[in-house]
């Protein structure tokens, strides 16, 4: 019997790229002809399965920001699967197995210190994640069918190419993937990029500013990921001022304090912090000039979520088949609707009102948003000013108050860091505020259904989604544990953090860096490093990734673009693909028959890409995967097919 050859690459070993693996191997071992063989070439620099995000060589102190019961890898009966439902344990079943020691292997003590610490609704630490992954990806490799065989390449790829020569009726071109070791991966029959954040050259206007403070010798750190960035070059003692004051800014502050021998402790209930002395002298700052807020603690368990009330499917069916949405005028006045009934009826609820918390969100949804038929609601159940929801409260929480001095604000700001943390304690069940957030990360999946591969207009998509809600809902819905904003305000109240104030502007000169907040009189500080704390920006045309660079430059890929109501396009940073199962696009718009993409690079096409597999509410990227992974093994899966009918 003479054996079928088919081979696949997979371009990126995290979460993705072994998801997509995973169901590779599950696909295979349930549909694959006997005479086949499948080869999968897994090209990454780091180990795969955790890659270079989760490696377990990272500091303890980097935490995750999802709870363990809420993070997997694997299919569950929740996912609308192709291929077949092969399960696996979540990071905190498998943690459970660790500590019960069916986990083969050996671990490092500090791993299963924190296995046997961790609850279902504890965030653990990016390392111990790391753990996981790998071990998933050793699971999966060891339990392929015997028809496929899977070769690591701890390389990284820089070029992707149809090899010529003459072609067979009905089948695509082979490929060919070269590594930067020199290795030449040929007669590939499909190819999958599922790469994560890659590195990007500055703008202009950033390279500018990097290049004064190169002049003046000045220490100024790039967009990164903190756990990339050598730190040593920051001294003990010295003024080290932190852009930006979301996740990546909580990352630098525990590596700059924590990571530098300080620690915490209770005193009569409220944490303390306690220096080492090698810690920097930390200012802080950004446009909105607050933290993000604090997730609420989850009273969800691993599946829970919040059903759409009016993000249902018939909706977003209309809005998708009008094409051309609005986000404004079509989707914003749903997504408030829908935060702003969780919020009163679980104000009306906490307040021992349960009995007409339903016929409350009955009044409340038939009334149109933004009217005075909402006030009458809102009048009828006894709900007064101070209670009622502000938008514009919550994005700028210091609105409009007056601050005389740097210490005013300080003032201001440890009590609004500290009635977040309360309001975190309270919940995101039984919390009105943090239960009410938590339904933007629950809408996720709804809004991408509607956003989705030019579901907004163009104009619409850039100016309403991508400037406007798309920070907001990271500002409210996915930022740090509470114990992160507490420990903020510890840190503060210690003197080794300052947050400068809203609306930050940095300068830099011969004698350092200056920044203040112009809403703060006397916030001016000098310092000689700046950290930029964000993460590089998603973009194709500015990427130093070689491989997306090659593409790109031999026309072998595009930049998704939007069409606008006018008729003209916006061009975006995100990799244009099909839709599923995401077919690259090269520059005149043609899909490659054997060549996919999906994940961070794509955003734009899709929204809100670098969110993690969440186990129990049909994860779109476990469908995403799935979709690829019948899609690369088509022609194998085809000719089983064919015998079945045969034999038939």
């Amino acid at each position: 019997m003479t054996t079928r050859q088919h081979t696949v690459c997979v371009i990126g070993a995290g979460p993705r790229g072994l998801s997509v693996i995973e169901r590779l191997c599950a696909a295979a071992r349930a549909a694959a002809a006997p005479d086949t063989a499948i080869d999968i070439h897994v090209v990454d620099p780091h180990a795969p399965g955790a890659g270079q995000v989760w490696r377990i060589s990272q500091s303890a102190h980097l935490l995750m920001n999802t709870v363990a019961g809420q993070i997997s890898v694997f299919t569950d009966a929740s996912v609308e699967l192709t291929g077949p439902l092969e399960p696996g344990p979540s990071l905190h079943a498998w943690a459970e197995s660790l500590v019960a020691g069916d986990i083969p292997g050996h671990y490092p003590d500090q791993v299963l210190a924190e296995a046997r610490a961790l609850g279902p609704d504890t965030y653990p630490t990016r390392a111990f994640y790391g753990h996981y992954l790998r071990w998933a990806f050793d699971r999966t490799v060891a339990g392929a069918p015997q028809c496929v065989s899977v070769v690591r390449h701890r390389a990284r790829a820089v070029a992707l190419d149809d090899e010529t020569g003459p072609l067979t009726a009905g089948h695509p071109p082979s490929q060919t993937v070269t590594l930067d070791d020199g290795t030449v991966l040929e007669h590939l029959d499909a190819v999958i990029l599922a790469q994560g954040h890659l590195p990007a050259r500055p703008t202009a206007v950033e390279e500018q500013f990097a290049e004064l403070a190169r002049e003046y010798g000045h220490t100024h750190l790039a967009p990164a990921n903190p756990a990339d960035t050598d730190l040593d070059c920051v001294r003990p003692g010295q003024a080290v001022l932190l852009r930006g004051l979301g996740l990546n800014f909580f990352d630098y502050m525990a590596l700059l304090t924590t990571g530098r021998g300080g620690s915490f402790t209770r005193v009569y209930g409220r944490l303390v912090y306690l220096p080492s002395g090698r810690e920097p002298r930390l200012y802080a700052g950004s446009r909105r000039g607050v933290p993000y807020q604090a997730r609420g603690e989850n009273e969800k368990g691993p599946h829970g979520r919040h059903e759409p009330l009016l993000l249902t499917p018939a909706r977003i069916a209309r809005m998708r088949s009008a094409r051309g949405a609005d986000f404004l005028r079509d989707v914003w006045p749903l997504v408030a609707k829908e935060v702003e009934t969780v919020y009163y009826k679980t104000l009306l609820t906490s307040r021992g009102r349960a009995d007409r918390a339903e016929a409350f969100q009955r009044a409340f949804l038939s009334a149109l948003p933004g009217t005075s038929a909402e006030e009458t609601v809102l009048d009828a159940y006894e709900i007064g000013e101070k209670d009622r929801w502000d938008w514009d409260r919550l994005s700028r929480p210091y609105q409009d108050q007056e601050f005389g001095s740097p210490e005013d604000f300080t003032a201001w700001l440890l009590e609004h860091l500290r009635e977040d943390v309360a309001e975190a304690r309270d919940g995101n069940v039984t919390g009105p505020l943090k239960a009410a957030l938590d339904v933007l990360r629950d809408l996720r999946n709804e809004i991408r259904l509607v956003v989705d591969h030019g579901g907004l207009h163009g104009d619409s998509h850039r100016e309403h989604l991508d400037r406007w809600y798309t920070p907001l809902n990271a500002f409210l819905s996915i930022g740090p544990p509470a114990s992160r904003i507490e420990e903020a305000a510890a840190l503060i109240e210690a003197g080794v953090l300052h947050i400068v104030g809203p609306d930050l502007r940095v300068d830099v000169d011969r004698q350092g860096f200056h920044a203040h907040s112009p809403l703060v009189p006397g916030s001016r500080i000098s310092t000689e490093a700046l950290i930029e704390a964000r993460l590089p920006d998603i973009t194709l045309s500015r990427t130093e990734d070689p491989l997306l660079r090659h593409l790109l430059d031999t026309g072998q890929c595009a930049a998704h673009r939007i069409a606008t109501r006018d008729g003209t396009w916006i061009y975006t940073e995100g990799l244009a693909v099909t839709p599923r199962p995401f077919q690259l696009l090269d520059s005149a718009r043609r899909p490659h028959p054997r060549r996919y993409a999906f994940g961070v690079p794509t955003e734009s096409v899709h929204w809100v890409t670098a969110a993690g597999i969440r186990p129990g509410v049909n994860s779109v990227t476990l469908t995403d995967s799935d979709a690829i992974a019948q899609a690369a093994l088509g022609a194998v899966l085809e000719q089983r097919a064919s015998l079945d009918r045969t034999a038939a």
